[in-house]
């Protein structure tokens, strides 16, 4: 399991208000609550070395918000490690905040399990290099961060081959519902991909609906504020005391709950499988049917109630070609011991995968959106030997296609009688045959093919060629060969987006 996968970080800051004790009580306290939940939880405290990192002419100002803060609370290294060995002691991970380089030294030497970058030092890049040369994993928080600022942090551990997490923050204290750009969770999740993404809430801590939306939309890691109200030392408005962080766990295993199994398709139960097939349409005969007839949508109607076993409308994909065995009357279900099934989307698939590696090797430029069409004369059992693939661009009074020939594909002769057609080869070799004279065309060479003319082309090792014509019409390809002219079915269409390239294809 990933270190950063459903951890819950508590923040103490200064909410030990320099009083170790007190810092004792607040850890064993959320101990308890925490060890009521199934989740992975982790303490975290922030290192400053105050002797340097507050300017010698400023120390001991009490006017200056953060000096007077950070010296009232200041405690010793001895206190901090009592502090670390209970959070160990009550099953909490240890994660620390360092604000200098001295800082990360002490981190290092007292055996915390993961660094944590605070927002106000996301691009402290003097700390940064001292945290990346560490061994230790690193969580970023982004509140304040402009974009070109996460991309360069990120691209900065990416080649220091960091394991580390983003964290979404909001600078404000607290965060009003408004302004918590939960958003941002997809937006980072989206365009770092493969990098962890949590959120670091500041929300007032009666609010229980921003950490569901957060697990919702993909957060793995979640860090609160916590504190504990006593005689002595009340909590600031964006720190939750043991019963508000009860509740935002509960919050969260809620959200756990209804966003249910991620990473795999969720398991389909037999009485919504069952509930689902009484609303699908059966697969009905429209007319007679004799053996060896191909089912169409001709021969076929899609109606309910389906009958027990009976074929559905969800079977008749494009790629499943279905054949009378048996004869079927009007009006009579479609039974699966009545047909003979031939799966074709195994060869589609492989076909493609064929002409993505070309398309890849020629270094050819796609629209967007790319519509193919699988031309296989003689089925597409024998499209390796005899086919093309058609990538169409444009049509309108022009009309442009870039066409794809495998290695060892022949496209058979045929004519055109209303368009008249320009080839120029983009990538291999190209044998074409016009008005019986056979050619081979390289890289870069043309060839115009006027209306009437009958022509076909192969090529032994692969090639990509554009066709500039006049507009295309259906049923202007005539074929030699009568067999291809009577073959309704010659074609096979697909839709890809330019990410086919690089996605997997199932």
């Amino acid at each position: 399991m990933d270190i950063f996968d459903r951890l819950f970080i508590l923040e103490m800051a200064n909410n030990h208000m320099g009083d170790v004790e007190h810092g004792l009580a607040v850890i064993r306290e959320f101990g308890k609550v925490s060890r009521k939940f199934p989740f992975r939880f982790a303490f975290k405290f922030q290192y400053r070395q105050l002797d340097t990192f507050i300017h010698p002419g400023f120390r001991g100002r009490k006017d200056i918000k953060y000096v007077a803060r950070f010296e009232e609370t200041r405690l010793s290294e001895e206190q901090f490690l009592r502090l670390k060995a209970e959070a160990a002691a009550n099953g909490f991970i240890g994660v620390c905040t360092p604000f200098d380089e001295p800082s990360v030294d002490l981190v290092v030497k007292h055996g915390y399990d993961i660094l944590k970058v605070a927002s106000c030092s996301f691009t402290d890049w003097p700390l940064l290099e001292k945290v990346a040369k560490t061994d230790k994993p690193v969580i970023l928080s982004t509140a304040g961060a402009e974009l070109k600022d996460i991309d360069s942090v990120v691209s900065f551990m990416e080649h220091r081959k960091k394991n580390f997490a983003l964290m979404h923050c909001v600078g404000e204290y607290p965060t009003p519902k408004e302004k918590f750009e939960l958003g941002q969770i997809d937006f980072l999740r989206q365009r770092y991909l493969g990098v962890p993404v949590g959120y670091s809430t500041h929300e007032e801590p009666d609010n229980y609906d921003a950490v569901r939306i957060a697990i919702g939309k993909g957060a793995v890691l979640l860090e609160r504020h916590v504190g504990l109200k006593t005689e002595k030392y009340d909590v600031n408005k964006y720190s939750s005391v043991p019963g508000q962080i009860e509740k935002w766990l509960a919050a969260a295993g809620d959200a756990y709950l209804m966003c249910g199994r991620k990473g795999a398709r969720r398991e389909i139960s037999v009485k919504e499988a069952e509930d689902l097939r009484g609303l699908k349409r059966g697969v009905f005969a429209r007319s007679a049917i004799s053996p060896g007839e191909k089912l169409t949508g001709e021969n076929v109607f899609y109606a309910i109630p389906n009958q027990p076993g009976q074929l559905l409308a969800n079977d008749m994909s494009k790629y499943a070609l279905f054949t009378a065995r048996l004869r079927m009357e009007a009006g009579q279900p479609v039974l699966p011991g009545a047909v003979d099934l031939r799966n074709i989307r195994a060869k589609v698939m492989e076909t493609v995968l064929k002409i993505r590696q070309l398309v890849i090797d020629s270094k050819i430029a796609l629209p967007p959106k790319i519509e193919f069409e699988l031309s296989h004369q003689y089925g597409l059992e024998n499209i390796d030997r005899y086919g093309a693939t058609i990538i169409n661009c444009i049509n309108r009074e022009y009309c442009k296609k870039i066409i794809i020939m495998l290695p060892g594909q022949e496209n058979p002769a045929h004519y055109h009688l209303k368009k008249e057609e320009t080839f120029q080869v983009l990538y291999g070799t190209l044998t074409i045959t016009v008005a019986g004279e056979e050619k081979e065309y390289k890289h870069g060479e043309m060839i115009v093919v006027e209306r009437g003319v009958e022509h076909s082309f192969r090529s032994a090792a692969g090639a990509v060629f554009e066709e500039v014509s006049t507009t295309h019409f259906k049923e202007d390809s005539f074929y030699k060969d009568p067999a291809i002219m009577q073959n309704k079915d010659r074609k096979t269409e697909l839709t890809f987006w330019s990410d086919w390239l690089t996605k997997p294809i199932f």
